[in-house]
């Protein structure tokens, strides 16, 4: 299974995150790249997608060994069939 890391207060630059929210009753998820701190993140593609497609995306779009970041906001709990969640 994949590990994740929670999302630090400085991530990496180049590192991916996934961010997992509430979206009715669902939950989506987008996928963003850390730039360095004088840059926007680049994101992703714009639209929600499914928690396993955004996690997908992240490791394809994943350089080398760099995290992958998780930011799990409006209340939304891990779920551990996405893998583990370190932190």
């Amino acid at each position: 299974m994949p590990d994740y890391q929670r999302l630090p207060v400085r991530p990496v630059p180049g590192a991916m995150v996934v961010k997992l929210y509430r979206s009715g009753d669902a939950v989506r998820g987008y996928v963003r790249k850390v730039s360095d701190p004088s840059e926007d993140d680049v994101i992703f593609p714009g639209e929600e997608m499914e928690p396993d497609s955004a996690f997908r995306l992240a490791a394809s779009h994943r350089e080398g060994s760099l995290p992958i970041y998780v930011e799990l906001v409006e209340a939304v709990q891990w779920d551990p069939s996405w893998g583990t969640l370190d932190g």
